[in-house]
């Protein structure tokens, strides 16, 4: 069983910047594909980045431009740096893992609150 713990969330104003981790107890190139996912009150989740066993990167169309995943593998964490940050990214943030087109493993989530 695979933990990931999220960290670096907060309270930020509109513009400025966060850094999210995700530690995996894991190793995460085990895992095809690791992502960050968000959740707004009263929103569904949407996916926010993801980051391929190879490197590939994508994105939600909302944070193109902004949001930047990585991965360090030789320490298990996968990193989410978040710039120009906007009242509408005020969420809870998760974590993730997965095999193909499944997520498997979940984080507890991290809040990131955007102030105007």
């Amino acid at each position: 069983q695979v933990q990931l713990v999220e960290s670096g969330g907060g309270l930020v104003q509109a513009g400025g910047s966060l850094r999210l981790s995700c530690a995996a107890s894991g190793t995460i190139g085990s895992f095809d594909r690791m992502g960050w996912h968000r959740q707004a009150p009263g929103k569904q989740r949407e996916l926010v980045a993801t980051i391929s066993r190879g490197g590939t990167t994508t994105y939600a169309d909302s944070v193109k431009g902004r949001f930047t995943i990585s991965r360090d593998n030789a320490k298990n964490t996968v990193f989410l740096q978040m710039n120009t940050l906007k009242p509408e990214d005020t969420a809870v943030y998760y974590c993730t893992a997965g095999y193909g087109i499944t997520w498997s493993f979940w984080g507890q989530g991290t809040p990131v609150t955007v102030s105007s």
